[in-house]
């Protein structure tokens, strides 16, 4: 069965095809024939050795991926979402070893499956998982009320756009950073007020809000240089594990979705979300397996938006 992997640590070109045994659905596990493999920073770091220290307790080959969709071919005992064989299904993964999204062939816990949108085609469906439970799990932890402000860094990425669309379903005010070009996009994502990309972030942001905004989800990885824009007393979570120096008693959260992988409900809500027109999904451009090191390339050269999805046909 093929993959795409890396037996060493490396650039793009490090990805290859591989072969890796074939899997089977146990107890409450459900199989999935891949059609899609969403392409994501994350990967990146799996491929070009940020995370080997996680890695060399398995031998490679290493197979990175945290999105797909595809149709179910196997069913295990004691299933008992109501997925069956032939469905078309999304689901995240979390990588360890050959077990990561880019693999023709994958076996999940049966809470990390759900039906894919029924509105989305396979390269669309497979951008949903992973992006959509990390915006979702960065507001849960920002914890705000409707009316509040939010600000959004990194806004017309995957993880970026899906926060504001969120945030706007929950009644919150949305302020953006954005170059000239991705106003248009930004506007359509729903932000409320736009301010321009580059220094000074976070003064900019209080033009608008002088005593600073209520939460503020930074995708972009500002970091420290973003803190000054939330109010005293407000909420902070940043990707990556970033938490600032305590004070002026923001809270600081660091958005990891693995502490959503198996939330069957949460992703049944974005699925349903997507189908409502809630969330848009958006892909850059497809590539065959083959050609994974081009979607990595892409990626790392910046400005794509939406993903880039390897296709793994029927």
């Amino acid at each position: 069965m093929r993959a795409v992997g890396i037996m060493v640590h490396g650039g793009p070109e490090a990805l290859k095809v591989i072969n890796v045994p074939e899997v089977h659905a146990g107890p409450g596990e459900i199989r999935i024939r891949n059609r899609a493999s969403a392409v994501n920073p994350t990967d990146i770091i799996v491929r070009n050795g940020m995370r080997a220290e996680l890695q060399k307790k398995y031998p490679p080959p290493y197979v990175p991926g945290m999105d797909l969709a595809g149709i179910v071919d196997q069913v295990g005992e004691g299933v008992s979402t109501g997925i069956k064989v032939g469905d078309s299904v999304i689901a995240m993964v979390v990588p360890k070893s050959t077990h990561g999204a880019y693999r023709e062939q994958i076996v999940l816990d049966q809470r990390a499956v759900v039906k894919s949108p029924e509105n989305a085609s396979y390269a669309e469906a497979c951008t949903l998982p992973m992006n959509g439970l990390t915006a979702r799990l960065s507001l849960d932890l920002l914890g705000l009320k409707p009316g509040n402000v939010l600000a959004v860094t990194g806004g017309p990425g995957a993880y970026g756009g899906y926060v504001i669309q969120l945030a706007k379903a929950e009644g919150l005010t949305v302020i953006a950073d954005s170059s000239k070009d991705d106003e248009l996009l930004l506007r359509s994502l729903g932000a409320d007020i736009l301010i321009a990309r580059g220094e000074n972030y976070s003064e900019k942001v209080r033009e608008h809000f002088p005593s600073g905004v209520d939460g503020l989800a930074d995708g972009a990885l500002l970091n420290e240089r973003a803190i000054d824009a939330v109010k005293d007393g407000g909420s902070f979570t940043a990707i990556r594990g970033f938490k600032g120096l305590p004070q002026r008693n923001i809270k600081y959260t660091a958005t990891w979705v693995t502490k959503y992988d198996c939330e069957y409900e949460k992703l049944e809500r974005l699925r349903d979300q997507t189908e409502r027109g809630t969330l848009t999904l958006r892909v850059a451009d497809t590539v065959l397996p083959e050609n994974a090191a081009v979607a990595h390339s892409k990626l790392e050269a910046g400005g794509t938006r939406g993903r880039m999805v390897i296709d793994w046909g029927n």
